[in-house]
């Protein structure tokens, strides 16, 4: 306990954090040892800070029987002993609820599962001088331990996986060793570890300042200058923004700043000074999940208080998602539902796990807003924010931005050694390699190497460089990075790193994450064709359970999970070249096909489609935060996995084409275009359009007479369709603007005011244009002119009353 004592009595008065690693194979040692760790962390603290209670979160895996002895053992030593720390004990399944709270002292079981994504949330709950410790089984043969984490990322054909993650855990315990102490129980010694150097930290206070249109009270909110600052900054939104213009804040920070509290306390002072002009102010919140607004309703319901606007917190699974208060409400909504939605301030939180699209429909769709975003951190990497939205919008000119960046942590002070830790144990500041003219030069020369990288070697010490770059450039590339991602690229065993360097300095500009999938048997195939779910294997299992071909479930191929390429570097063939070499690799490996699964949007769409990717499977519904349709992708290698994805990417095409007007009746028209454009060009070779006599005249009738196009929607319809399923080279010539309004008013029914708003013209010009497009067709298809005779005799129909269709499916008739 001497190292210990020390290094707590060096931290405390720093506000920095200590951290000890218990690790043994006797869950009876190691739940006692937590529990003298926790009574003489007491003792220290309640000596040199204050006598009050402390708060202590246990996280533990209620399933397994040694951690709830551990668990049993740390309860009743701390109760016996009549201490005043207040456990909250609770499963690691509940560890978001945790996000934004504070404890002075943290224990996460470890034994029997290490997931990055329970470290990354929980470690940063710890405020400065408090205490974490982490339980591990034995040193030694933690490594190999098959932790439910490793198990979840096993599938059929890969039931062993990497034991590579913990190795690199343990290496950054150990070589952080200020601050953070390693004992191995089982031979009772301490393998590292050290006290920080003696030292105090005094935090600034906030200054309210001296005018302001807020009133002071809601200054004496912040906990530090920075969120002071920030919440003054929201002042700037009161007055509305010039004609034809947006007003727009931008804070960022790194994790633990406050920011989200400090919005919560601004945007709710800023509807208290509207609602004295505005009979009721409504502020629309978004974020990835309502998990992440959380801090931000806990201080909005504050501020609200403190200012007497009686609020009234709306809860759904136990997550507050809305605050109504006197004149104004704050609601959280999904991201993808922000953009259809009307209010009075529009606030993105961790904006940086959003879609960059999407981010960039809220934007264009709303006049004030506010967007926050972590650059470094568990939410997402604000850079990328930066790089990606950011510089867009600045470039548009029509945006008057006001940026803050939030320097100054919360709960613990500047340079603690554990956020030191946690940063470069889950690469939540990696960033890519800086680029120079030599580096250039060798992209503009074509001086590229193709790497075939080993994550053993990837995650050594001599590969660390490596990997730092490539996660970099995932990070700002993917609007949602994890540490999960990271434990998933060293340990799943069906996963597979490639990336491209420059020849001369090696510097990364461009990487990919491939999956194996496929080789499934005959009983396997049948499970999942009757709607079962398998582990990973998910372009064999959306075919099987869409295109409903069994082959796709017994090839074999790459799954392409993730691919970017540096963002300085975008659009000079990268990442089409990383797309060949993966391609001819996968051909040296035998197998069938190389696929990939993203969310589409024209950019990317064109960017598959361009490299010979077809479409096959479309989600029928938007992701709830991307508000992009998902779709799978795949390259045929094999002629049996030609002839199978040609077939499922024909029946692709039929089904996209009999689901406009429903299910896809909102896709983007650019996305719809390409996707009817896409291969196979013709989906029934030879087809013709088939009208009964009475059908043609109507018609005619359309096009050069009185009716309107609502009388005759059913068969401008079939026009429409047969357009789509005829050989490019039958098909009617028809312009741009006229397959477009084809597309959009025909087959997606959207309304003539929707179809002008999305082309940019009028909707007479809308409406001109279709029936110039349909007297085209009539013309080419069925000889149908203006002076063409009308009108139907009774004997030109059949018994029935049918309408001959000889003339139709033989071609054009004459006039």
């Amino acid at each position: 306990m001497r190292l210990v004592g020390a290094a707590l009595r060096a931290a405390i008065p720093k506000r920095h954090r200590v951290m000890v690693v218990i690790s043994g194979s006797d869950p009876v040692r190691v739940g006692a040892g937590t529990a003298r760790l926790l009574l003489y962390f007491e003792r220290v603290y309640r000596r040199t800070v204050e006598r009050r209670p402390l708060k202590v979160l246990y996280m533990f895996h209620d399933e397994f029987d040694d951690a709830r002895l551990r668990k049993e053992i740390v309860k009743r030593a701390v109760k016996e002993k009549g201490s005043m720390l207040e456990q909250v004990t609770a499963r690691y399944e509940e560890s978001d609820r945790y996000l934004g709270t504070t404890f002075q002292a943290l224990v996460l079981d470890l034994t029997n599962d290490l997931k990055p994504n329970d470290v990354g949330r929980l470690v940063e709950v710890v405020e400065g001088g408090g205490l974490i410790i982490l339980q591990a089984p034995s040193w030694e043969r933690w490594d190999t331990a098959l932790t439910l984490f490793k198990k979840n990322l096993l599938v059929p054909g890969h039931e062993e996986p990497r034991h590579i993650f913990i190795s690199w855990f343990k290496r950054k315990l150990l070589e952080h060793n200020r601050g953070i102490i390693v004992y191995d129980a089982d031979s009772r010694k301490i393998l590292s570890g050290e006290p920080e150097d003696p030292g105090e930290y005094r935090r600034r206070e906030p200054k309210p300042p001296k005018k302001s249109l807020f009133p002071p009270e809601v200054y004496r909110l912040a906990l530090t200058q920075d969120q002071l600052e920030a919440v003054r900054l929201m002042e700037w939104l009161y007055d509305k923004p010039p004609r034809g213009r947006k007003k727009m804040i931008v804070i960022t920070a790194d994790r633990g700043r406050g920011k989200s509290s400090a919005l919560g306390i601004g945007l709710v002072a800023l509807a208290h000074e509207l609602g004295k002009v505005k009979h009721r102010v409504r502020i629309i919140v978004t974020a990835p999940s309502p998990s992440n607004v959380q801090s931000l309703m806990e201080l909005a319901i504050k501020t609200a208080e403190t200012l007497g606007l009686e609020p009234k917190p709306v809860r759904r699974g136990g997550r507050i998602i809305e605050v109504q208060g006197r004149k104004f409400s704050l609601e959280y909504w999904e991201p993808a539902t922000v953009v259809r939605l009307q209010g009075d301030i529009v606030a993105v939180d961790e904006a940086s796990g959003i879609h960059v699209p999407l981010l960039h429909k809220i934007w264009r769709a709303h006049r004030r807003l506010v967007f926050s975003a972590t650059i470094h951190g568990y939410e997402g990497a604000g850079r990328g924010f930066n790089v990606r939205f950011l510089s867009a919008v600045k470039k548009s000119g029509d945006t008057i931005i006001r940026e803050f960046k939030m320097e100054e942590p919360i709960r613990y002070a500047p340079g603690d050694p554990i956020e030191r830790w946690l940063y470069n144990t889950l690469l939540l500041n990696a960033e890519p390699a800086e680029l120079d003219e030599d580096d250039l030069r060798d992209i503009r020369e074509g001086r590229l190497e193709y790497l075939r990288l080993d994550p053993q070697w990837l995650f050594s010490p001599e590969g660390e460089e490596t990997l730092r770059q490539l996660f970099g450039i995932y990070v700002l590339a993917h609007y949602r990075n994890e540490p999960d991602d990271l434990g998933m690229l060293a340990d799943a065993p069906h996963h597979s790193i490639r990336a491209v360097r420059t020849a001369g300095k090696g510097k990364i500009v461009s990487a990919a994450q491939v999956a194996e999938e496929g080789g499934l048997g005959e009983e396997l195939i049948d499970r999942l064709l009757r709607g079962e779910k398998i582990a990973g294997n998910i372009i064999p299992d959306r075919m099987l359970k869409h295109a409903r071909i069994r082959e796709f479930g017994r090839m074999v191929g790459w799954r392409i999970v993730r691919i970017a390429t540096h963002p300085e570097v975008q659009g000079r063939g990268i990442g089409s070249w990383l797309l060949e070499r993966l391609y001819e690799e996968s051909v040296e490996r035998g197998y069938d096909w190389l696929g990939s699964g993203f969310g589409i949007n024209e950019q990317l769409l064109r960017f598959w489609l361009r490299n010979g990717f077809l479409v096959l499977h479309l989600s029928p519904d938007r992701n709830p935060v991307s508000g992009e349709y998902t779709s799978l992708v795949m390259k045929p290698i094999t002629g049996r996995a030609r002839a199978a994805i040609m077939i499922a990417a024909r029946e692709f095409k039929l089904k996209l084409l009999n689901s406009l007007h429903d299910t896809y009746r909102d896709m983007e028209l650019e996305d719809a275009m390409l996707l009817l454009e896409m291969e196979p060009r013709a989906l029934e070779p030879g087809y013709r359009p088939r009208l009964t006599r009475i059908q043609l005249d109507r018609l005619w009738i359309y096009n050069y007479g009185p009716m309107t196009y609502e009388a005759a929607t059913d068969v401008i319809h079939e026009l429409a369709m047969a357009y789509w399923k005829m050989e490019p080279e039958a098909r009617p010539r028809l312009g741009d603007l006229e397959r477009r309004v084809l597309v959009a008013k025909v087959l997606q029914a959207k309304s003539w005011g929707e179809v002008a708003q999305e082309l940019g013209v009028r909707e007479h010009k809308v409406m001109t244009t279709l029936k110039e497009a349909v007297r085209r067709m009539s013309r080419e298809l069925f000889g149908l002119a203006e002076d063409s005779r009308v009108g139907v005799e009774l004997h030109e129909l059949g018994q029935h009353g049918e309408g001959e269709l000889r003339d139709i499916q033989a071609g054009p008739r004459e006039a």
